[in-house]
């Protein structure tokens, strides 16, 4: 069965000045209507009115003809367009109660990006231009397009580092949904080691910011001496951003082999339901538990299962894996995260972690089974309710 599956390809490019200034005004005036429509919908909102994309759309028109907007009519208006179109889609989330209120952007921290839909840019003999450029961009093509690929829309982006990105989303023929497997597999997250398997596999954590972390402190150190506003202090800066763009390079690649790796091998896959958001607020094992990027690893497993036709069921968080014996069933009273060894009254000795994804194994194939211990638990954002064990969504 054939599926189609959009991807986006990201790439590197090295902007002329005329293109750097041109896509920089594109930010800066994508920002100022993101925030101008946010707070008219804000107003509104305060005197019980609800304002669509439609209305923000002319009040978007009648911003042109001020003269102190009038500087929006030397962009394109297509980002502008998007901006608004991002702007109802967190509206939308919110009064779903998947997210919280929008935001408004900041010009120092928030993400200098600009999206162009097909009526905005060429992509014609692998070359791309954009609207109100004349040259087309200088893109690194690291990897090929799929064959005959038409580029739905194209996001141009600059990160903290200074560097210059492409993405083109298009269509994908080559993921198809892989061949059945009989392998199961069930993942433990952890900190010494990043993953522990249910087939006694233990994959290191590759510590990615503890290897560039005297470094990192180092030029932070350099940072918070320069003078606020001078061009020293933004030298510092970029060298802070760089080393932390290396960091979530390494962390990004890690995390991409071993998610493919782990979708390509196993159906289905059983994971823990974890809430980093709020495991994080221990300062103790912050940093540990942000450096093994425990959400994205999830991420990851979750869009490429769904890619490929495979199946991520997710435990729930008051589980017991550590401390139920996958020999016996016996439940220990308690477990210290110290004890990374014990040995169950049945005489049956159990490393903590993969003990846990043995039971966290046992507990989804029950679930693919017979759907045993699928129970209500708790409300969750979106107003749906949790349940015990819960398999992930996958396309028919």
């Amino acid at each position: 069965m054939s599926t189609h599956v959009k991807r986006a390809f990201k790439y590197r490019f090295c902007p002329t000045d005329a293109q750097a200034a041109e896509l920089s005004r594109t930010f800066g005036c994508v920002r100022k209507v993101y925030n101008l429509a946010l707070a008219a919908r804000t107003e509104a909102w305060s005197r019980q009115e609800r304002v669509s994309y439609r209305q923000t759309s002319a009040m978007l028109t009648a911003w042109k003809k001020t003269g102190e907007l009038a500087y929006l009519n030397e962009v394109s208006s297509v980002p502008l367009q998007q901006a608004l179109r991002h702007l109802q889609t967190a509206f939308t989330h919110f009064f779903g109660k998947r997210a919280r209120y929008p935001r408004f952007k900041s010009r120092k921290t928030s993400r200098r990006s600009a999206e162009y839909t097909a009526s905005a840019f060429r992509f014609r003999d692998g070359k791309l231009t954009l609207a109100k450029m004349t040259e087309p961009l200088a893109v690194v093509w690291s990897r090929p397009l799929p064959g005959g690929a038409k580029p739905s829309t194209v996001t141009v982006s600059q990160d903290a580092a200074g560097r210059w990105f492409v993405s083109l989303l298009c269509e994908d023929p080559s993921v198809q949904p892989l061949p059945a497997t009989g392998q199961a597999v069930g993942v433990d997250v952890g900190l010494e080691h990043l993953l522990a398997l249910s087939t006694g596999e233990k994959i290191a954590n590759p510590w990615h910011e503890r290897r560039d972390r005297a470094a990192l402190a180092k030029q932070q150190r350099r940072l918070a001496k320069k003078e606020k506003g001078s061009a020293n202090r933004a030298r510092a800066r970029l060298k802070v951003a760089k080393i932390h763009a290396r960091i979530a390079d390494r962390r990004r690649d890690t995390l991409h082999k071993i998610t493919t790796r782990l979708v390509r091998e196993n159906q289905p896959i059983v994971i823990e339901d974890l809430t980093v958001r709020n495991m994080v607020t221990n300062r103790k094992p912050a940093r540990a538990i942000s450096d093994a990027a425990w959400s994205e690893s999830r991420s990851m497993l979750e869009y490429q299962a769904q890619w490929y036709r495979r199946e991520v069921i997710a435990v729930d968080r008051w589980f017991p894996s550590s401390r139920l014996c996958s020999a016996c069933g016996t439940l220990r009273e308690a477990m210290p995260l110290h004890v990374r060894t014990w040995t169950c009254d049945c005489g049956v000795t159990h490393d903590r972690d993969v003990n846990a994804a043995h039971n966290l194994l046992a507990a989804g194939l029950a679930v693919t089974v017979c759907g045993a211990g699928v129970r209500p638990q708790r409300s969750t954002p979106d107003g749906q309710s949790a349940t015990k064990l819960k398999p992930s969504r996958r396309e028919p």
